[in-house]
């Protein structure tokens, strides 16, 4: 028996989080015999652990040994999915080597992964530092007709880009997307003094240009007007971009007086601008002006894409008209209007938010009667609202399907069906299907954590909720605002129930540091709530979540919760733990100083001398020189 345990290996959870530190400590020899022994000796590794190594080996600019890994562990020429896809190209770009990543780019394509946000972040960071700007423009048509945002980072690196390959914004690429590029990332980025910059000196050197560069969507709307009133005419694509920005920040009556100065001046806005204010109003439940849009975009025989339509069916969905949103359904097929997968995802949503499941089917049905196949969106929908009306069967019974057509589960699949099972309270199932997420190599992210600690603490099942609070912060994943919404409440709210669980039955959980500590100040008198954000705060710091905490001591004071001597030991125990005593010691030390120089006929205070006996102790201890 002995003999057997020695051989034993822990299995493929605890392995994975073992590689994750070793990675993570850049003890990669180490993680490879680790991974080794995990495949051939014990046959436990899983994508998950592959996706570890390969981003390993990849940092490391081993990328040809990680392309040897994944065809070792699958085959000559087979790569799992957009993950590893993903992983690779990243290596392949940070090692300067961006044709074998497009070609791995074009490779994932053809075997029928799509990119992802990621995808195309990677490609366009490797092609900004080697300046192929229509690479990087064509990137963006192509995110642009599947229906994807670039994100802010990606502008940035965009922009950047620009910058070092000139001595002066008058060398920047005199192209038209190409500014439009810069405009929407300074619109959302808020750097309006080095746009307005760029454009006055553009100005001075002689360079007429029709596209405005403003860090904030309002000082961009007025210098764009400003611009046509001096006679320059207004560029459709300018105003595009700039009614794009105008329209994610809320400011929908700016986008539309962009677009009623372009009309004025003969200048008549495309499918895309139509469609990005068609969008603002719906969302700001402005339905009937949405309509007038699409009614005077007939009008002037702009032909309206499946997007439009789709935009506008949500629109009535979103303000609770489903029946209107029936009727241009239903106006779409009697006058022959192509409309494929995007208009059937919007239709079957509204039914599946309003409950009407059988109609989600059919409509569904219709679409694969059509020829079309559903995609992971319309699975998710239909799993999600099955989730909703508590009919779990069915939910699986489609995620199953689902699988069947060989339409790959995301992130947002698993979430809904968690949500689903520990709603139930059913938290073993929803757990299994963490692990079976892990298996494929998603990585739960913020919502899928904060629903199982919200259905915990709404249970009732603290204990079990600290655990995946635990697990929440051992993937990295910093809580948000509901994950702290859920933890406060439950805690908060087990204050008349917590004698009825005794210390012993605490100290079974691996989370059992944040309910000792609330419990132990909740019995020594403290306020209910600030007994939970301290308990909090110190569970944070304890898992190196430094930054997190100090936000968490931001929404704490900002609540009026004052912050104590307690939450101010924690968070000093939390510099700590991250190695960062001397920086909180530098700080300290410097207004100390301050506060005895204001401290009356030169005394030192009470507070300096309780720091100075502190400070001596631990620059004795490790050795501290601050001169």
């Amino acid at each position: 028996m002995a003999k057997e345990l020695q051989n034993a290996l822990p299995g493929t959870d605890a392995c994975n989080r073992l590689l994750r530190i070793l990675v993570r400590r850049r003890r990669y020899e180490t993680a490879r015999k680790v991974y080794d022994e995990m495949f051939q000796g014990y046959g436990v590794a899983d994508n998950f652990s592959t996706g570890i190594m390969v981003k390993s080996l990849c940092a490391q600019g081993r990328t040809e040994e990680a392309l040897e890994l994944i065809e070792g562990r699958w085959g000559p020429g087979c790569v799992p999915n957009a993950v590893f896809y993903n992983k690779l190209m990243d290596g392949y770009c940070k090692k300067g080597d961006v044709d074998k990543a497009r070609s791995l780019f074009r490779e994932m394509q053809s075997k029928g992964f799509l990119p992802t946000l990621v995808s195309y972040g990677t490609m366009i960071a490797g092609l900004c530092k080697r300046g192929d700007f229509a690479e990087i423009r064509a990137l963006f048509l192509d995110m642009g007709r599947r229906g994807m945002e670039p994100n802010v980072e990606m502008y940035n690196m965009l922009i950047d880009a620009c910058c070092k390959r000139a001595d002066d914004c008058c060398r920047l690429p005199p192209d038209a997307v190409t500014y439009n590029s810069i405009i929407w990332g300074l619109c959302n980025s808020g750097r309006a003094g080095e746009a307005e910059r760029i454009l006055r000196e553009a100005e001075k050197r002689g360079l007429t240009l029709t596209v405005q560069s403003p860090g904030e969507v309002l000082t961009a709307s007025n210098l764009l007007l400003e611009m046509m009133e001096k006679g320059h005419p207004p560029d459709r694509v300018a105003c595009g971009v700039l009614i794009h920005g105008l329209v994610n920040s809320g400011e929908i009556q700016a986008a539309l007086s962009i677009r009623g100065k372009m009309m004025e001046r003969g200048v008549v806005p495309d499918a895309a601008i139509f469609n990005n204010l068609i969008s603002g109003l719906c969302k700001k439940g402005m339905v009937p002006a949405a309509r007038d849009l699409l009614v005077e975009m007939l009008n002037l025989n702009i032909l309206p894409d499946e997007f439009i339509y789709a935009t506008l069916l949500d629109g009535f969905i979103r303000n609770g008209d489903l029946s209107e949103a029936r009727r241009l359904f239903c106006f779409l097929g009697e006058n022959g209007i192509p409309h494929g997968v995007v208009i059937y995802n919007a239709m079957i949503k509204g039914y599946c938010r309003f409950g009407l499941m059988s109609e989600a089917i059919l409509c569904a049905d219709e679409l694969k009667k059509k020829g079309m196949q559903p995609d992971g969106f319309t699975y998710t929908t239909l799993i999600d609202g099955y989730v909703k009306q508590h009919d779990m069967n069915a939910a699986l019974r489609v995620f199953t399907e689902m699988k069947r057509q060989r339409c790959r589960p995301n992130v947002i699949t698993y979430s809904a069906l968690i949500n689903g099972f520990s709603r139930a309270g059913n938290f073993e199932r929803a757990q299994q299907l963490i692990r079976g997420m892990r298996s494929v190599g998603l990585v739960p992210n913020v919502v899928t954590h904060s629903i199982l600690i919200g259905n915990a603490c709404k249970a009732g099942e603290l204990e079990r909720a600290a655990v995946f609070f635990k697990e929440m912060l051992l993937d990295r994943c910093c809580p948000n605002d509901v994950t702290f919404h859920y933890l406060l409440n439950g805690l908060v709210h087990a204050v008349p129930h917590l004698h009825a669980v005794d210390d012993d039955g605490l100290h079974g959980y691996e989370g059992s540091l944040l309910l000792e500590m609330f419990r132990s100040m909740i019995a020594d008198g403290w306020d209910p709530w600030l007994a939970a954000y301290n308990s909090i705060i110190l569970f944070l710091c304890q898992h190196r979540m430094l930054k997190s905490a100090l936000e968490l001591r931001d929404k704490m004071q900002a609540k009026g919760c004052a912050m104590d001597a307690v939450t101010f030991l924690f968070l000093l125990h939390g510099f700590c733990v991250e190695g960062r005593s001397s920086e909180w010691l530098e700080i300290s030390l410097k207004y100390t100083l301050l506060l005895d120089r204001h401290t009356n006929q030169g005394i030192k205070s009470e507070a300096s001398a309780i720091f100075s006996s502190l400070f001596e102790d631990l620059k004795s201890e490790k050795g501290l020189n601050y001169g």
